[in-house]
């Protein structure tokens, strides 16, 4: 059997449903395609639903690789068991993009799921092809968590941000585009913050104040 030229792996990443994010990465011939990576902020979904989420972020990938005629990935991989797979599966079905390889791989016993298939598939542990599967799925999962951790301190960033005084939703936005983290803020000179955000000195000082 030809092995899957392009590869599209998908994860969902969330704290206690906080800051629900996904992400995909892409391999192309057994290598990741940096520029094919995506991130998604999870928009339809309260709480933590991982079937939902894979769900949602599953049909906005392929609508868009749909209406702007991008390349059809030869494998997609979820990582996850049974039900991010169906979840993943009616996404496809809805699209009539069915016909595409799906396939789960679950974390904990490394196992791979197939559509309609109730149990594991038995692959050999030491077979190349489920190393660069879950080469894959690892990749994807650091990119997801990377992504909500960006995601959840600059959260974190604005909530601390709301109630010091003279800094309006524009200056917090500015602040938490600049800056990754709050470590960032506390360590850099006032002055310095000041020049790369056009807000004072004072109340940038301020800010360290409360953060520190």
């Amino acid at each position: 059997a030809v092995p899957p030229r392009r590869i599209e792996a998908f994860d969902n990443s969330n704290t206690q449903g906080q800051n629900p994010v996904a992400a995909m990465v892409t391999f192309v011939n057994s290598k990741p395609l940096k520029k094919g990576y995506r991130k998604f902020k999870i928009k339809t979904v309260d709480g933590p639903d991982d079937y939902a989420s894979m769900r949602e972020i599953i049909h906005r990938r392929y609508t868009r690789v749909i209406n702007e005629k991008l390349p059809q990935p030869d494998l997609i991989l979820i990582d996850g068991g049974k039900g991010q797979l169906s979840s993943a599966k009616s996404a496809l079905d809805e699209l009539g993009l069915s016909y595409i390889p799906l396939i789960g791989l679950a974390k904990r016993l490394e196992e791979v799921f197939l559509v309609g298939s109730h149990d594991p598939q038995s692959i050999s542990k030491a077979s190349a092809g489920l190393r660069l599967l879950k080469n894959i799925r690892d990749e994807v999962h650091r990119f997801a968590i990377t992504f909500h951790r960006e995601v959840r301190s600059k959260d974190m960033l604005k909530s601390v941000f709301s109630d010091i005084g003279g800094l309006g939703s524009k200056r917090i936005q500015k602040l938490v585009s600049e800056f990754e983290s709050i470590d960032d803020i506390k360590s850099l000179p006032a002055k310095d913050i000041a020049n790369r955000t056009g807000i004072s000195v004072s109340i940038i000082k301020s800010i360290q104040e409360k953060i520190n």
